[in-house]
């Protein structure tokens, strides 16, 4: 009867400690996360967005362009919105700010729009119906973000919720590097 209630009060702390880590950690861990596309050739992108604009990535080029896969019920992706608008607000303010693009993943134009309208965000949201965007990008799960550099080429993938400041330093050293 002891090691059996030992034993349980072991594994509560256990995953007490787990959860505690979970909640406490920050998305921009995983910072520059490895994928084959990284210092290749961004994947063709012709869709439309929400608002029926054509989107073309091919004729971004001259362009730093980050694309931020999103869903309205994702808990993560709401979490790191706030950020998000901050980050376009600063590049909107440069004259070689990068241009900025939700990519909607599995959702409604009803649904994004409706979440943008109570939480801000004023860029292009891009239509992926089929989810081609998202495989041709070997998107896992949302939020993604990815760094496309004046060139066309991949340079950076982040995975999870970016925290204030993660993308702002991020393409800070991009630029660096490619200046």
């Amino acid at each position: 009867m002891k090691f059996a209630r030992l034993s349980a009060v072991a594994t509560a702390v256990v995953l007490a400690a787990m959860i505690v880590v979970f909640i406490v950690s920050d998305g921009d861990t995983d910072v520059g996360t490895r994928s084959p596309l990284l210092g290749q050739p961004a994947p063709a992108i012709v869709t439309t967005t929400i608002d029926e604009q054509p989107f073309d990535l091919g004729r971004r080029k001259g362009s730093w362009v980050v694309l931020n896969f999103f869903n309205s019920t994702c808990v993560p992706c709401i979490a790191e919105h706030p950020s998000l608008v901050k980050f376009v607000s600063a590049e909107s303010a440069r004259p070689d700010g990068a241009e900025f693009y939700t990519v909607v993943n599995d959702d409604s134009d009803s649904a994004i729009r409706d979440f943008f309208s109570a939480n801000g965000g004023n860029w292009p949201k891009l239509r992926d119906a089929d989810g081609a965007i998202a495989v041709a990008f070997g998107v896992a799960k949302v939020p993604e973000t990815w760094i496309i550099d004046p060139n066309g080429f991949v340079r950076l993938r982040i995975l999870g919720a970016v925290a204030d400041g993660v993308l702002e330093a991020q393409l800070a050293d991009l630029r660096a590097r490619e200046g």
